[in-house]
C-alpha cells in the first residue's frame, strides 16, 4: 500500500477527546497498510487566540514584526502535532512529531502569508522507513531569512497538499467537520447535496467565490501538482467528495454548484472623467496599498467624456479605500462617490457551461422572478457571479438552486 496524507482541521482536534479520536483514523489507514504523514491544524479558537496576543502588543505596521508574528502563530499547530504523536505512541503506534524547520519546508519571506517553495524529503522518509506515523504541524515552513513562516489562514490545507505532491502520495485526505463537497451551503439550502466528484477547476472556483471546505490555494496546488484530494468528516465514515480532472467527470452538467460571499463591498465613481489611463489611474493606488479589486464594471456616457465605474473589494478594506479615492494624487477626477457594504456575491458554478448555452439568461430569469435586482455581472468560462442586495442572500440561493435542478430528490 502506498503513502497517504491526511490532514485534520482545527475543529477535528479541538479537545484531547477529538485527538484521541483522529487517531483511530490514523490507526485505520495504517491497519490496512499504508504509510502516513498526519498533516494537523491548531486546536479550534488556538490561533485566533494567539493573534489577538500578537495584536495586543504591535500593530505589525514593519516586516520584522510579521516575522515574530509567525513565530507566535506556528505554536498552535506545534501543540496539536506533538500531542497526536503522543496520543498514537501511548497506542504503541510508533510516531515522531515535526514542526514545518525541521522537515524542513522552504518558503518565501512573505510572513504572515509565505508561499512554498519547496521540499526536503530526507527526514521524514527516514521516519516513515522506520515504521512512524509522522505527524506534522501544518501552516508553517521555514523562510529564506531562516525564519519560522506560516501560510496564511487555512495554509494547512496548502501545507497538506504541498506534503503529498512532495512525496508523491498515493491521496491527500482532507479530514473536516463536513463530509464533503456540496452543491450549495447546506445551512441555507436545506436540498443541496453532497457531491461525489468535482473537477479541480470548478473547486477552485467554488474556493475563491466563497465556499469554505478547501482553501483556494490548496485547490490551485492539488491542481498543478495532480494530487488527488479528498474531502470528508472526522466524525462519519459516510464516503467523501473526490477532486478529479474534469475529463474523469463522465458527464457535466450545466452548473455544479453556488457560492456566495459575504465580504463584499460596493463602490460606484459618477462621471469619471474618461481620458486614456483612468482605470490605471483609479485602481493602481488601490493595488499599491495591497486592496484586492475584484467586479468591476464601467459605463461610458454618451459622447465618451464621462464615464461611470462600479468595483468591489473586501468589506473590510471599504474605508481604507474611500480614503485613499479620495486622497490619491492619481486618482482621476469625479462628480461623487457611493459605497454599499450590505451586498453580497452569488455565483454559479461548472464546467459544463462550456458546451450548454443559456447559463446566464437563466440565473437572470430565476431572480428577476424572485423580483431580485442585479447590481453587478461578471463572467469567466465556467463561472457567472452576481452583486445582489444582502437581504435577498437565502432566497437567491435556493431559486437558483431549483432553477438549475440541483436539488437533491430525498431532500
Amino acid at each position: 500500500m502506498g503513502l497517504i496524507v491526511q490532514k485534520f482541521g482545527g475543529t477535528s482536534v479541538a479537545d484531547i477527546d477529538r485527538i484521541r479520536h483522529v487517531a483511530t483514523k490514523v490507526k485505520k489507514e495504517r491497519d490496512a497498510g499504508h504509510s502516513l504523514i498526519v498533516n494537523v491544524s491548531a486546536m479550534a479558537g488556538t490561533t485566533d487566540q494567539l493573534v489577538n496576543y500578537v495584536k495586543q502588543v504591535s500593530d505589525l505596521a514593519t516586516d520584522e514584526a510579521w516575522a515574530e508574528y509567525d513565530h507566535v502563530v506556528a505554536t498552535g499547530e506545534q501543540v496539536t502535532s506533538g500531542l497526536l504523536a503522543l496520543v498514537l505512541q501511548s497506542q504503541g503506534i510508533p510516531a515522531q512529531a515535526f514542526n514545518g524547520w525541521q522537515i524542513p519546508i522552504h518558503t518565501d519571506n512573505a510572513h504572515g502569508k509565505a508561499r512554498v517553495s519547496r521540499i526536503e524529503t530526507d527526514a521524514v522518509r527516514a521516519a516513515l522507513d522506520a515504521g512512524k506515523v509522522v505527524c506534522v504541524a501544518g501552516f508553517q515552513g521555514i523562510g529564506e531569512d531562516g525564519r519560522v513562516s506560516t501560510l496564511g489562514r487555512g495554509g494547512s490545507d496548502t501545507s497538506a497538499v504541498a506534503l503529498a505532491a512532495a512525496f508523491g502520495a498515493e491521496r491527500c485526505d482532507i479530514y473536516t467537520d463536513v463530509d464533503g463537497v456540496y452543491s450549495c451551503d447546506p445551512r441555507i439550502v436545506p436540498k443541496a447535496r453532497k457531491m461525489k466528484h468535482i473537477s479541480y477547476e470548478e473547486m477552485l472556483e467554488m474556493a475563491s467565490q466563497g465556499a469554505k471546505v478547501l482553501q483556494t490555494r490548496s485547490v490551485e496546488m492539488a491542481m498543478n501538482h495532480r494530487v488527488k484530494l479528498q474531502v470528508l468528516s472526522t466524525f462519519s465514515d459516510e464516503p467523501g467528495t473526490l477532486l478529479v480532472d474534469e475529463e474523469d467527470i463522465v458527464e457535466q452538467q450545466r452548473v455544479t454548484g453556488i457560492a456566495y460571499s459575504r465580504d463584499e463591498a460596493r463602490v460606484s465613481l459618477t462621471n469619471v472623467e474618461n481620458v486614456p489611463g483612468v482605470s490605471a489611474n483609479l485602481f493602481g493606488p488601490l493595488a499599491d496599498r495591497g486592496i484586492n479589486v475584484d467586479m468591476i464594471v464601467q459605463n461610458v456616457t454618451e459622447g465618451g467624456k464621462a464615464t461611470d465605474i462600479t468595483f468591489t473589494v473586501p468589506r473590510g478594506d471599504l474605508e481604507r479605500t474611500l480614503e485613499i479615492l479620495k486622497t490619491a494624487k492619481r486618482t482621476p477626477k469625479y462628480d461623487s462617490i457611493h459605497s454599499d457594504k450590505n451586498v453580497v456575491k452569488v455565483s454559479v458554478i461548472g464546467t459544463g457551461m462550456r458546451s450548454h448555452a443559456g447559463v446566464a439568461a437563466e440565473m437572470f430569469r430565476a431572480l428577476a422572478e424572485k423580483q431580485i435586482n442585479i447590481i453587478v455581472i461578471t463572467t469567466s468560462e465556467i463561472k457567472v457571479s452576481v452583486l445582489i442586495e444582502e437581504a435577498y442572500l437565502e432566497l437567491a440561493l435556493r431559486a437558483l438552486h431549483t432553477a438549475y435542478g440541483l436539488d437533491a430528490v430525498d431532500a
